[in-house]
């Protein structure tokens, strides 16, 4: 019966798949395996992503990580501070809202979670600006623009800048 429905050679038929076996105290290296099993949709994706990760440990490989978006204000700056201080990172590539929106964190200022549905005529009413279903307030937008501009004005900036001599700037002692 299962040769019917499989026809022998066929291209457009790959592996059968079966339901995932998520059983209690798995490790993450046995549930990223039963990823591996359907290789379907972002489990798949996953799956590949963490072997590709491993064989670049293995081989002692130079991993950079890429941040496109705003992934500081979901809070993945901790993870990715441990990554590095552990070794399994050698450099990012982020863009530019990352840093900003993690000084948001580093001068405690509010970022809240919030709901992709909400009236954004209602958010602005409230003084709320909306990453997609990340809130912050105003106002630590606005301090946090106090911040930089404090530290620019403090800098007598007269000539162009690179990237890098920027984050040393803001980065640096007070």
């Amino acid at each position: 019966m299962i040769s019917k429905l499989r026809p022998p050679g066929s291209f457009m038929l790959g592996k059968r798949i079966f339901p995932m076996n998520i059983k209690p105290h798995m490790t993450v290296d046995e549930l990223i395996d039963e990823f591996g099993e359907t290789r379907a949709y972002n489990a798949g994706r996953l799956y590949e992503a963490c072997r590709l990760y491993e064989k670049m440990l293995d081989e002692d490989a130079t991993i950079a990580v890429t941040l496109a978006g705003a992934m500081a204000p979901a809070g993945m700056g901790g993870p990715i501070i441990t990554l590095m201080e552990k070794g399994f990172v050698d450099f990012i590539v982020s863009t530019g809202a990352n840093l900003y929106h993690d000084l948001h964190f580093a001068l405690d200022l509010p970022v809240y979670q919030g709901d992709f549905r909400a009236n954004d005529v209602e958010l602005r009413k409230r003084g709320i600006v909306r990453i997609y279903d990340i809130f912050v307030p105003d106002d630590a937008l606005l301090k946090t623009d106090d911040f930089l501009k404090e530290i620019f004005l403090s800098q007598k900036l007269n000539k162009p800048i690179s990237t890098a001599e920027l984050h040393r700037i803001i980065g640096g002692p007070s």
